[in-house]
């Protein structure tokens, strides 16, 4: 009886390199998070007084007819749900060992975020 070998070119690699795909990705929109926020907290020093037209103006700014404020709001959020899927996609892979609850777990994460990212597009782009 052949012993299988379990290495060499006939070797089966599984996801080589992703976690490091990840980890780049996750900190990508972690600057871009940071970045956001600084700009957002800036906003709110110069703001004149906290009411609604105040805030509004704050996402809804315009340069030359480009709505920057509500694309910078959309790239934060977006941002914001793939971070938290690399994360909580991570865990599931992590603590979660019966394939089929982690495969149920990460379909209801991943319609729970296109869930948020639908809703949060329809509020900000209504305004």
């Amino acid at each position: 009886m052949a012993a299988s070998k379990n290495y060499g070119p006939t070797r089966l690699v599984v996801g080589a390199h992703y976690g490091v795909i990840d980890f780049i990705a996750q900190r990508i929109t972690a600057v871009i998070m940071a970045i956001y926020t600084l700009v957002l907290i800036v906003g709110m020093l110069v703001m004149p007084s906290f009411s609604y037209e105040s805030w509004k103006a704050l996402f809804t700014f315009r340069v030359y007819a480009i709505p920057v404020g509500q694309i910078l709001a959309t790239l934060f959020f977006l941002a914001l749900a793939w971070h938290a899927w690399i994360g909580v996609r991570d865990i599931w892979m992590d603590y979660v060992k019966p394939a089929g609850v982690r495969m149920l777990l990460q379909v209801l994460t991943i319609l729970w975020l296109v869930g948020s990212v639908v809703y949060f597009a329809q509020i900000l782009w209504s305004i």
